[in-house]
């Protein structure tokens, strides 16, 4: 590789991917459009079957560009290499804005899911149901932070991809694994150069809220927190439902705690999108801050808990307060016209619960004990 963003090229850097399970790995590429990724799925794929602890996907876009420079300062010897950098970006159009948040909302959605399911279904095949994976958006005006890298063995990378970004000596200093890409096929329900909505809602909302129990962290829970904050400028409010109304979950002895819950939410989010404010609240009731604060614009909801945005509005109108704009996750859809019949079958298979997680490590605690 002669991308001037690649890692150096030397025997102890550069190698195939790892046979043994390693415990942290890191997944690199860039993406052109938000069509479905297929060419990502044998990289996403073969990363999953090496992680045994965390896997950590970056998907770089000029399309989830911010507008606004976010370049880390470089010093010493990085001086004469973020010099070079610079013609680089200019011809990827780094400092331009990206795409409408709203408007890409379905796309981006089913762009998160795709990429979850890949990672998600390998580890289930392989008995890894608490194999942690994030998945982030980052803009070509976005750096990774410095330390980024500090906790992984491995980075792995897409053969042929120039990254149009500087990435930090903690990453660049990794072992490195290439992966071959997959073929290129454009999902035929994408447009990727046009919006998939009638563009009568601001591109993002300053302040977004949604609720849940997020038990175990997982890839349908982090799909939700992401495209929350997603369409959000400023600020997410999550209400994390509280111990006292979860006394008849199925296993509630394995369940984690409220402050558990709360902690594993904001780890995630300020990792998924670190600009925003996060509020992260106990939730004793299904409105929560929605009832309370009129400042917030935007709820994201689940298609399982639609019905609540509609209660939601409701109590804000006897209170007079603006309605809420609600966006619902539909990823898991026989009838969507963006995912293929393999995609729909792969996403069923994805068992994305908590009472799923539960139910194994219980049968995995009375495997131990032998009872």
């Amino acid at each position: 590789m002669s991308d001037a963003f690649s890692p150096p090229a030397s025997e102890d850097v550069n190698m195939p991917l790892p046979n043994a399970a390693v415990s942290h790995i890191l997944l690199l590429a860039t993406i052109n459009d938000l069509s479905t990724p297929c060419f990502l799925a044998p990289a996403i794929a073969s990363a999953a079957r090496c992680t045994r602890d965390r896997l950590v996907i970056v998907l770089f876009s000029r399309l989830f560009n911010t507008g606004r420079r976010s370049r880390s300062p470089l010093s010493g010897r990085h001086e004469e290499k973020g010099r070079r950098r610079q013609s680089v970006e200019s011809s990827h159009s780094s400092s331009s804005a990206g795409v409408s948040h709203t408007e890409r909302w379905d796309d981006v959605q089913r762009l998160l899911t795709y990429v979850y399911v890949q990672a998600t279904a390998v580890a289930q095949v392989l008995d890894r149901v608490l194999l942690q994976v994030d998945v982030l958006l980052r803009g070509f005006d976005q750096d990774l932070g410095e330390d980024f890298g500090k906790d992984f063995e491995v980075v792995i990378r897409i053969e042929g991809d120039c990254i149009p970004v500087p990435l930090p000596e903690s990453i660049t200093s990794l072992r490195t694994a290439w992966s071959k890409p997959g073929d290129r096929v454009m999902d035929s329900g994408v447009d990727p150069a046009s919006p998939n909505a009638s563009g009568s809602d601001p591109p993002s909302y300053p302040v977004v809220a949604l609720g849940g129990t997020f038990d175990h962290l997982h890839a349908g829970h982090k799909i939700l927190l992401s495209m929350a904050a997603w369409i959000a400028d400023e600020k997410v409010i999550v209400g994390v439902t509280d111990d006292a109304l979860l006394t008849k979950k199925e296993n509630k002895n394995v369940l984690e705690s409220l402050p558990e819950r709360m902690r594993g939410v904001r780890r995630f989010m300020e990792l998924f999108k670190p600009s925003l404010f996060y509020d992260i609240v106990p939730l004793n009731d299904i409105y929560g801050p929605t009832a309370t604060d009129p400042n917030i614009q935007a709820l994201v909801v689940s298609k399982e808990t639609a019905s609540g945005g509609s209660a939601v509005n409701k109590c804000r109108e006897e209170k007079v307060f603006s309605p809420l704009k609600i966006f619902e996750i539909d990823v898991i859809s026989h009838s969507s016209s963006r995912l293929d019949v393999e995609d729909v079958e792969a996403l069923k298979r994805a068992k994305m619960s908590s009472t799923f997680i539960r139910q194994w490590i219980v049968s995995r605690q009375r495997g131990v004990s032998g009872t």
